[in-house]
C-alpha cells in the first residue's frame, strides 16, 4: 500500500449512558438546524483523560454529576455525509446527584429519559448510529472495568 502524506486524524469522542428505571438519559441537539437524539458525548480535549472527558460532557450536557461505573466499548464510524471519521468510547455512569441551576451547553435543547422502545421509534431523530451500538451492547451485558483504560504520563 503507498505511504500517503494525508495525517489521519479521527475525532475522539465519549459517550456516556446513565439508565434509570430502565429509561435512558439522552440529549435532544440541535445540529445544523436538526433536533436530534444522543447521550451525553463531547470530544476528548488536550490533556483530558477519557474518563475526565465522559464526566465533564455529562455534567456540561445534562446537569448530572455522574460516576463512571464501565468501560462498554471502542466505536468506529464513518459518517456517510462527510467521509469523516470518528472513534468514541463509551461508558456507563450512575446518576448522582443533578444540578439544576447549571445552564446546558450550547445546542443542548433539553435532556429527556427514554426508554429502549421509544428510542427505536425515533431511529431517524438519532444523531448516529453510534448511539443506539452503545445501548445494544450495554443490555446485551456488555461491561468491562474502567481499569482497561490506562493513562500513561
Amino acid at each position: 500500500m503507498p505511504k500517503s502524506d494525508h495525517q489521519f486524524n479521527p475525532d475522539i469522542t465519549v459517550a456516556t449512558i446513565l439508565v434509570r428505571e430502565g429509561r435512558f438519559l439522552m440529549v435532544e441537539e440541535n445540529v445544523r438546524g436538526r433536533l436530534v437524539l444522543n447521550q451525553p458525548a463531547g470530544h476528548l480535549e488536550p490533556n483530558e483523560s477519557l474518563i475526565d472527558a465522559a464526566i465533564r460532557e455529562v455534567l456540561e450536557e445534562t446537569a448530572w454529576e455522574a460516576r463512571l461505573q464501565h468501560f462498554v466499548g471502542t466505536y468506529r464510524w464513518v459518517a456517510e455525509s462527510t467521509g469523516k471519521t470518528y472513534l468514541r468510547f463509551g461508558f456507563v455512569a450512575e446518576a448522582v446527584q443533578h444540578r439544576p441551576e447549571q445552564a446546558l451547553d450550547n445546542g443542548i435543547e433539553r435532556t429527556l429519559w427514554l426508554s429502549l422502545e421509544e428510542l427505536r421509534a425515533q431511529t431517524d431523530r438519532l444523531r448516529s448510529p453510534l448511539v443506539l451500538a452503545l445501548i445494544e451492547d450495554y443490555l446485551a451485558g456488555q461491561r468491562f472495568p474502567l481499569s482497561l483504560l490506562r493513562e500513561l504520563a
